[in-house]
């Protein structure tokens, strides 16, 4: 799946309505830009190509002090926080879905229930075993190269992967079962968005045309 879809839905739903000026600097301040397809590029065609798919609502608003056209801000409609709601829950529960997508979900997370998030997480780990097994099935590093010479390095990376990836999400299933965090229906959730001209130490450019501040 590509990450850029459920990036830009949440951060505007997490802002309730936001301009794309606000939506770039938001992932870039999580670093999206060097871990994901969240390029400012990206980020303004998304926003623009959901509006039409009617998952964001666009506003125009009056034109800024400094000149320019107006600038667009976006709400999520209810589609929108259905689809985000999907993209969040499969990047969390599917290794398939790639570490951009986990990167995302992992900084959305909160928005679900601590008992749901518990629950996507070991299917994930029980997805990683399975693929583990259709790997081990046939190859195992302990085998050596054999026949596959070089080539049986993939295999290795692939168990390694698996390996690693499972190690990792279940010391996260642990620390949340411990409490770290603070989930849906706990209370107020950490929320990581910049307020409106809170200057953002990681931005990479200027503003985009008629989405100043």
């Amino acid at each position: 799946m590509s990450a850029i879809r459920m990036l830009v839905l949440g951060a505007v739903r997490q802002h309730g309505r936001a301009h794309g000026y606000q939506v770039r600097n938001d992932l870039e301040y999580w670093g999206a830009h060097e871990w994901s397809n969240a390029k400012p590029g990206s980020i303004y065609h998304a926003l623009k190509q959901m509006a039409r798919q009617g998952l964001l609502r666009a506003y125009e608003t009056a034109p800024s002090t400094a000149g320019g056209p107006p600038r667009t801000e976006y709400e999520i409609t209810e589609t929108g926080s259905r689809e985000f709601l999907t993209l969040l829950r499969t990047a969390l529960s599917t290794p398939d879905a790639g570490p951009d997508a986990l990167s995302g979900a992992l900084g959305f997370m909160t928005e679900l229930e601590r008992a749901e998030v518990l629950a996507l997480l070991a299917e994930r780990v029980a997805a990683l075993a399975r693929w583990r097994e259709s790997v081990t099935a046939y190859y195992t590093p302990a085998d050596g190269p054999g026949q596959l010479g070089h080539i049986g390095e993939i295999m290795n990376l692939w168990v390694d992967s698996a390996d690693t990836g499972a190690a990792w999400t279940r010391g996260l299933i642990g620390r949340l079962e411990a409490g770290a965090y603070t989930f849906a229906g706990e209370g107020e959730t950490f929320v990581g968005i910049l307020a409106e001209g809170q200057e953002n130490p990681y931005a990479t450019g200027v503003p985009h045309p008629g989405d100043t501040r």
